[in-house]
């Protein structure tokens, strides 16, 4: 079974903006976003994150993942997994 866990208080990074919220996830992936989020039961981990960022997850793609010129050995899909 998944935990479900509840991020209260982030400041929250999306498309550019900042908002302070909360987040849920059930079952791996966000269900709800919202200024303020109430733990639906008592299965739920909750995460204080006050004063704290919370960003999508972020892929440098400068890390090398081939040598120069032999980029049909991986791609940013292939070598991101």
């Amino acid at each position: 079974m998944c935990k479900s866990y509840l991020i209260k208080d982030a400041r929250i990074v999306n498309e550019g903006k900042v908002v302070e919220g909360d987040v849920l996830i059930e079952a791996g992936r966000i269900t709800k976003i919202d200024s303020s989020i109430g733990p639906k039961s008592a299965n739920v981990n909750v995460i204080d994150a006050e004063g704290k960022f919370l960003i999508p997850g972020i892929i440098d793609d400068q890390v090398p993942s081939r040598e120069p010129g032999l980029t049909h050995k991986g791609d940013l899909r292939s070598e991101s997994r």
